[in-house]
């Protein structure tokens, strides 16, 4: 498991900016059979917010299911180039947020960070969108 190549998707979505947000993320193998997933409600909160607490989340459960080798794929732009250091974290709680984030990130072997449309990311999007969903009833 250890050595085994994963790939990360993670989503936020909130209903506002700032609004009602949710995280949303999954883990699946080479040939995209989920492994593991997990969501999140995350209150009032900012769009850019939940986009990085659905990575928290999918990094943590990736560490609690072993894996050590990750591909990750966001479909926020604004992410995927602050972790890979193209854009600078203003925000001083996004900056919070960036130091958990380079943490876990450092608990595994690989980690590479992509950017990917929102169409290829629609699990993860679900997933996010029904932890609103199933907080508000």
């Amino acid at each position: 498991m250890e050595n085994k190549k994963v790939k990360l998707f993670t989503d936020g979505a909130c209903r506002g900016n700032p609004g009602i947000g949710g995280a949303g993320a999954v883990i699946t193998d080479d040939s995209d059979h989920v492994l593991w997933e997990g969501s999140q409600y995350l209150g009032q909160c900012t769009n850019n917010i939940a986009e990085y607490q659905a990575l928290i989340l999918g990094l943590k459960g990736a560490l609690a299911c072993g894996y050590k080798n990750l591909e990750i794929y966001l479909d926020s732009e604004l992410l995927a180039n602050q972790i890979n250091g193209s854009y600078k974290v203003k925000n001083e709680k996004l900056k919070i947020l960036m130091q958990d984030v380079r943490s876990l990130l450092s608990s595994f072997k690989t980690s590479q960070v992509r950017h990917v449309l929102r169409c290829h990311n629609a699990r993860a999007d679900k997933l996010a969108n029904l932890s609103i969903d199933e907080h508000r009833e």
